[in-house]
C-alpha cells in the first residue's frame, strides 16, 4: 500500500474503532437497560475499566509511529494490544463466577469487516487467528460452550472479509503496475533528454539510484513501495541541469565562480519542476538536499548533520562515488578503491559518519554493480528493486 493511504487508513480506523468500542459500552450499559429494558442502570465491572486504559494508553505510541511513518506497524500493535488486554479482562470478569460467558464487544465485528481496508494478507491472519485462539481459550478456561457461536460467527466474517481483500488486493496490484509503467516512461523520457544535453553523464543517474538503492536495502528503512519511490527519486537528482547552460555544463576546464553558482541552482530547480508529481513528491528531498554536506557547508540550503534528510545524505554517498569512478569531460574516471578511501575521509565533513560505516559493508555490492555495469550500453529501468 502506498505509504501516505496506509497513514489516511489508520487514521479513519482508529477514529471508528474508538466511536464503535466506546458507543457500544455506552449503550449496552447507560442506554439499553434504562430506556429500552426499564431496568436499573448496570454499571460495568471493575476489570472493563483495564480495556479501556490499555487501549488509551498506547494511542501516543500509534500515532507516534503514524507521524514517523511507521504507519504499517499500527495495525499490529493495536490489534495484538486489544486482543490481549480483552483475553485477559473477560476471563478475570467471568472466571469463578458460574455466569454464563456473554461478553464481547461489536468493535470486534467492526475488526474483522475492516480487514480488506488494509490490503494485507498477513494483517489478515493475525486478526483471523488471533479471535480464534482467543474464543477457544476462554471456552477451554470458563468452560463455556458459548464460545461455539463467536466461533461460527467468526468464521463467516473472516470468509467474507477474505473474498473483499483478495478482490481488492486485485484491483490495487493493476492499477499499481499500470501506474508504475506510466511512471517509469516518463522518468525514462526525462533521463533520455538529460543525457542528450550532456552525454559526459550518460548513465550517471541509473547508477546513482542502483547504488543508493543497495545502501537503502542494507539500511533496512523502507518497504518496497518506499523503495520504489526513492528510486525514481534518485533517477532523478540531477534533472534541475536541464536548466544550466551547455556552455557551463559541459565544460572540461575549471569553472569560474559565478558558473559554479549557476550549477548550484540545479537542486532547487529540479525539486521544484517534480514537486507535484504523485511517486516522487514525498522523496523530494533526494532531489533538493543530495548537495548538503554534513558539516554545513553544502548547498542549497547548508543544512548541516541531521538536519539533512536521510535518504539525501545517502543518495549523497552515491553520487559521490559514482561522479569518482566514472569518467568525465574534465578528468578520467578514479579506481574504486580511491573513490572508497576519499568517502571514508570524508566520514564528519562531507558525509554522515554513521552512513560512512554502512557504506563500508555494502562497498563490495557496489564494486560488484561496477564491475558488471554495461558501460557501453543503457539497462532496464528499475531492475534493481526486484526482491
Amino acid at each position: 500500500m502506498i505509504p501516505h493511504e496506509e497513514k489516511r487508513t489508520v487514521k479513519w480506523f482508529l477514529l471508528f474503532f474508538y466511536i464503535i468500542f466506546i458507543g457500544y459500552d455506552f449503550f449496552y450499559y447507560y442506554i439499553f437497560p434504562v430506556i429500552i429494558g426499564h431496568k436499573n442502570f448496570i454499571p460495568p465491572r471493575n476489570f472493563m475499566y483495564l480495556t479501556y486504559l490499555v487501549m488509551f494508553i498506547i494511542l501516543p505510541i500509534v500515532f507516534y509511529l503514524n507521524k514517523v511513518n511507521r504507519g504499517s506497524l499500527v495495525k499490529y500493535i493495536f490489534f495484538t494490544s486489544y486482543l490481549i488486554v480483552a483475553s485477559i479482562v473477560d476471563i478475570l470478569m467471568y472466571y469463578g463466577r458460574g455466569d454464563s460467558y456473554t461478553s464481547g464487544n461489536i468493535v470486534e465485528v467492526f475488526l474483522i469487516l475492516s480487514l480488506p481496508l488494509f490490503l494485507s494478507k498477513k494483517y489478515f491472519w493475525l486478526v483471523s487467528l488471533g479471535f480464534t485462539l482467543k474464543y477457544i481459550l476462554i471456552g477451554i478456561i470458563l468452560k463455556s460452550s458459548y464460545v461455539i457461536v463467536a466461533l461460527i460467527l467468526l468464521v463467516i466474517l473472516s470468509t467474507m472479509s477474505f473474498f473483499l481483500l483478495v478482490r481488492f488486493q486485485g484491483y490495487v496490484k493493476s492499477i499499481s503496475s499500470l501506474y508504475d509503467k506510466q511512471l517509469k516512461g516518463i522518468v525514462k523520457g526525462v533521463i533520455a533528454t538529460l543525457e542528450l544535453k550532456d552525454p559526459y553523464t550518460r548513465g550517471h543517474s541509473e547508477r546513482v539510484a542502483s547504488y543508493a538503492l543497495l545502501f537503502i536495502k542494507e539500511l533496512g528503512n523502507l518497504s518496497i513501495e518506499e523503495q520504489k519511490s526513492f528510486y525514481y527519486a534518485c533517477l532523478l537528482h540531477d534533472i534541475g541541469k536541464v536548466h544550466i547552460p551547455d556552455s557551463i555544463l559541459m565544460k572540461p576546464g575549471k569553472l569560474t565562480n559565478e558558473e559554479f553558482e549557476i550549477i548550484k541552482t540545479h537542486p532547487v530547480v529540479g525539486a521544484d519542476a517534480v514537486k507535484d508529481v504523485e511517486g516522487i513528491k514525498d522523496n523530494i528531498s533526494v532531489i533538493l538536499s543530495h548537495h548538503e554536506r554534513w558539516d554545513g557547508k553544502g548547498y542549497p540550503d547548508g543544512l548541516k548533520g541531521e538536519e539533512i534528510p536521510l535518504l539525501a545524505r545517502v543518495t549523497a554517498i552515491a553520487d559521490s562515488f559514482d561522479a569518482m569512478t566514472s569518467s568525465r569531460s574534465y578528468r578520467a574516471a578514479l579506481p574504486v578503491e580511491e573513490a572508497y578511501q576519499r568517502i571514508i575521509d570524508g566520514s564528519g565533513s562531507q558525509f554522515d559518519p554513521m552512513l560512512v560505516n554502512k557504506f563500508q559493508k555494502v562497498f563490495p555490492a557496489w564494486v560488484e554493480f561496477h564491475k558488471q555495469y554495461p558501460w557501453n550500453k543503457k539497462t532496464e529501468i528499475f531492475k534493481g528493486v526486484r526482491k
